[in-house]
């Protein structure tokens, strides 16, 4: 899976960190990949909410040493 652009979003609180994966994703073509990390323990139910809502595959979810890794396609 190719990532296309990454988004830092660690030590920003909910919902800055949908708020700017929104923002990010607009700039992209559908099919491409975001990843965007995220340390706020909220993102865990705000990151997929977003995808079902806004139509973007949540391709890929990981946690690791407190930080939550998504991958999202956009759709």
């Amino acid at each position: 899976m190719e990532i296309t652009q990454t988004l830092d979003a660690t030590g920003l609180l909910c919902p800055l960190p949908v708020l700017k994966a929104r923002k990010r994703l607009e700039a992209l073509s559908s099919g491409e990949i975001l990843k965007v990390l995220a340390d706020d323990p909220a993102a865990i139910v705000d990151v997929p909410h977003f995808c079902n809502e806004a139509g973007h595959e949540l391709a890929e979810q990981s946690d690791e040493n407190g930080v939550q890794t998504y991958l999202i396609r956009k759709g």
